[in-house]
């Protein structure tokens, strides 16, 4: 909701003639650059990421969790 209100107010905003148009400039351009830097970061956290998530020395079920107990 919080994310909603302040969307709705900067784009009243530019809508109105308030903002600069150099201050829109600087905005973009910060934001574009965030938005490459957590690209950056995520792409290399899943590159990273260990391919084998298996904690225990037994065969992996084919699909999902296996919740059944063999006694």
């Amino acid at each position: 909701m919080e994310q909603d209100l302040q969307m709705r107010l900067i784009e009243d905003r530019l809508k109105s003639g308030e903002a600069k148009y150099d201050d829109v400039v600087t905005v973009f351009l910060a934001l574009q650059r965030q938005n490459f830097v957590l690209t950056n970061s995520l792409l290399n956290l899943v590159e990273k990421w260990p391919k084998v998530q298996i904690t225990t020395n037994e065969v992996p079920a084919m699909f999902g969790i296996l919740l059944e107990n063999k006694d």
